[in-house]
């Protein structure tokens, strides 16, 4: 009696840390998601939910005359700037726009994962902050390879 009570309390207990680590797979692919949604719709709330203010963005993108590759770091108002200038130009990305979010670890306190996008790729990492999955640091270079 003593072993099935054991047994049954183990297979409740692994149920419920499933459940557990798809709802922070989800949140975590919530965050990267409002990133590149941000950027794409010009949609500063995204921006603002998915992104720590203490975030660190840096860029490499290739000039396409020498093709010679230049960096530059990115500042969360910077972000938020982008994304009021693509909303106010009118220039959000095609529903057929490249967008992948790939989720590689998630742990108690920090994820990591990928995002495709039309600009290029960016490698995101997140830290949970007050329990909520927020984007600490971005690392991208751009363009996609045709």
């Amino acid at each position: 009696m003593k072993t099935c009570i054991i047994f049954f309390c183990s297979i409740i207990l692994s149920v419920i840390g499933k459940a557990q680590n798809e709802q922070e797979k989800t949140d975590v692919q919530r965050a990267m998601l409002d990133y590149v949604e941000g950027f794409y719709e010009g949609d500063t709330s995204k921006i603002i939910r998915g992104i720590s203010p203490e975030v660190v963005k840096y860029g490499y993108w290739k000039d396409e005359k020498s093709g010679v590759y230049g960096g530059e770091p990115m500042s969360y108002k910077e972000m938020i700037a982008f994304a009021v200038r693509v909303k106010e130009r009118n220039r959000q990305q095609p529903a057929t726009a490249v967008k992948k979010v790939e989720v590689y670890d998630i742990q108690d306190q920090i994820a990591s994962g990928k995002i495709t996008a039309w600009w290029g790729t960016d490698y995101i990492l997140l830290a949970k902050v007050n329990s909520k999955w927020m984007i600490r640091s971005v690392l991208w270079q751009g363009p996609l390879k045709k």
